[in-house]
């Protein structure tokens, strides 16, 4: 991997362009926001290339890529951005990539945020500061797959396999969000991992207009006993949001069998909801004659909990010596299966970024090695 190379990113949502840029893995100007909103698409356009500019002019460093993530739905591979509802001026299908590759004359790279969260977080954050600590431990175990969510506006997904990015045929790889919501079945999981099912929950249980909500920051105040509130409908709002991203999580890890880490605007009220969270999916189903059947086939640890990460990260197992052969040879093994779940390590933008510059050094390095091949 070529580390010299600059790369400019920016974390797109509906509400702001946050801009940054990476070289050596690390950010090198402090990160800057620009309003996403605009009367017209070429207003929007026009702030995303004024944001670019402006890095340029705080690095004096001319881009070897732009790599960024933007809502879906969208071709993300050949970069054109589909109908967005929060970006209404894209609706049609904007080519987003071959506009920017045009004006700034580099390659550009555009993924889902959840995608780049958890790419970050595989190569910096969570993933590799759990098999350090394995490592410690003298445990011979290490981790390779990673899932990702982030929790806010909506819920976002992203998965790493064996240090490889999971995007999908149709760029829509890791899109936890359509998964089924458990409570409520006939919708999506985001309704209840957002924003709005955590005002929706605390306004019906407290019996207000949901108008006069308190944003989710107050609501996990008051959940806290830090603030005045219902404090039983805000416990209530936290735990049905632990309920359906247990079920989502745990189905996707009975898929892709990792460990996870949440970030997002919300995952900072994990303190309420992370250990109701594996508590429900350590919780068994429980088959057509009663009997108690495992949700997982593995057993899910509390990684923010210090007895929990101990337990989990310690090594256990034993030998098992190679039967019919006329040496000894014997085996490491362990019968008992974890995951963990964990809050991010970098901060949600960071670990975007550090996600967007790894994505391109890594295809700008597969770019330069077809290139040799073809000259052969």
């Amino acid at each position: 991997m070529n580390k010299a190379k600059t790369v400019y990113v920016l974390d797109a949502g509906g509400t702001g362009f946050k801009f940054s840029a990476v070289r050596e893995g690390k950010e090198i100007i402090e990160p800057f926001t620009i309003p996403a909103s605009g009367s017209n698409l070429d207003e929007v356009l026009q702030k995303m290339i004024d944001g670019f500019s402006a890095i340029l002019q705080h690095t004096n460093a001319t881009p070897a890529a732009i790599s960024f993530c933007f809502p879906g739905p969208a071709d993300y591979e050949n970069g054109v951005i589909g109908d967005l509802e929060n970006l209404p001026h894209f609706r049609g299908g904007i080519a987003l990539k071959a506009m920017l590759e045009n004006h700034f004359h580099c390659p550009v790279y555009i993924n889902n945020d959840g995608d780049l969260f958890t790419y970050g977080e595989a190569l910096g954050g969570l993933l590799p500061e759990i098999n350090h600590l394995l490592e410690q431990q003298g445990n011979p175990k290490r981790y390779k797959n990673l899932i990702g969510v982030t929790l806010g506006t909506g819920f976002g997904g992203g998965i790493v396999l064996d240090g490889v990015l999971l995007r999908g045929d149709n760029s829509a790889g890791g899109e936890i969000n359509r998964l089924r919501n458990m409570l409520y079945p006939r919708t999506s999981a985001e309704d209840s991992i957002s924003i709005r099912g955590i005002k929706r929950v605390f306004a019906r249980e407290a019996g207000i207009d949901p108008a006069a909500c308190p944003d989710p920051f107050g609501i996990y105040e008051i959940a806290m006993g830090r603030k005045d509130g219902d404090q039983k409908a805000a416990l209530k709002a936290w735990d049905e949001l632990a309920q359906v991203l247990a079920d989502a999580i745990a189905n996707a890890v009975s898929l892709i069998d990792g460990l996870v880490v949440i970030g997002g605007g919300l995952a900072g009220a994990w303190p309420v909801f992370i250990e109701p969270l594996v508590r429900y999916m350590n919780t068994p189903f429980h088959d057509l004659q009663g009997k108690a059947v495992d949700r997982l086939e593995i057993k899910t640890f509390n990684l923010q909990d210090s007895s929990d990460l101990i337990a989990f990260t310690e090594k256990t197992g034993v030998m098992v010596r190679v039967p019919k052969t006329s040496r000894e040879v014997w085996l490491w093994y362990d019968p008992i299966k974890k995951t963990g779940v964990g809050i991010s390590k970098l901060g949600t933008s960071s670990a975007v970024a550090i996600g967007a510059y790894a994505y391109a050094i890594d295809q700008l390095d597969r770019a330069a090695v077809s290139r040799t091949l073809e000259l052969g």
